[in-house]
């Protein structure tokens, strides 16, 4: 999530994210994350996308035991705990003004046996992505990541980047505005692209993305 802080709303939907904390229960776990709206904006808040990609994963359509998942624009962090907590490896990543209370939620809710498979890592899309192994993942995770069109080359190269041929990408978001759906569409100029999931309460869509093989024919 891009750090951009926002004044108080008065609006009752909006009232949670004001919240100082936020708890929720997947994978046998309480989950306590802190929030700091007034401080971070949007970073630092839980997104109903981070909910509902969280429940997905819950549901066990996704293998995560063991293998290697990383996070992007994890904001307080809930996606990557919960992968945590379903047994990956997980390096949960945001950028450097994030990471402080990122760490914290991480610390606080990925129990002492398994802190080794939960790391906190800076990464701001686009740059020094040769920290990441080029495709060395078997999971990429985004919530709510797809809202600011200027970050769009941005976000297509770093996955670019993380993604093998058989890395898959999972990326929870809302529909909000065309500029949403034009990211899909230049998303799958390298990626095949599926709906595997939606949640009509929160109207929450979540994608599956892999990456085409280069093509031999040319």
């Amino acid at each position: 999530m891009a750090l951009v802080p926002y004044v108080e709303n008065a609006l009752p939907a909006l009232a949670k994210l004001h919240n100082s904390s936020a708890t929720f229960h997947f994978a046998g776990h309480e989950v306590l994350l802190n929030q700091d709206w007034r401080r971070s904006g949007v970073a630092a808040v839980v997104w109903d996308a981070a909910v509902v990609l969280a429940m997905y994963l819950e549901l066990g359509q996704v293998e995560l035991r063991g293998r290697s998942v990383i996070e992007l624009g994890a904001g307080t962090g809930l996606v990557g705990i919960v992968a945590a907590l379903l047994g990956a490896r997980v390096t949960i990543t945001d950028r450097e003004p994030a990471l402080e209370l990122l760490s914290a939620n991480v610390r606080a809710n990925v129990p002492a046996d398994l802190q080794g498979s939960a790391s906190v890592s800076e990464l701001s899309w686009g740059s020094g992505l040769e920290r990441f192994p080029a495709g060395g993942y078997h999971l990429v995770l985004g919530a709510d990541i797809v809202y600011l069109e200027e970050t769009f080359p941005a976000l297509l190269g770093t996955l670019d980047h993380l993604c093998s041929d058989v890395t898959a990408v999972l990326l929870a978001c809302k529909i909000r505005y065309e500029r949403d759906s034009r990211f899909l569409d230049l998303l799958r100029k390298g990626f095949s692209v599926d709906e595997v999931h939606f949640d009509r309460q929160r109207d929450i869509h979540v994608y599956r993305a892999v990456k085409r093989p280069p093509r031999t024919d040319l």
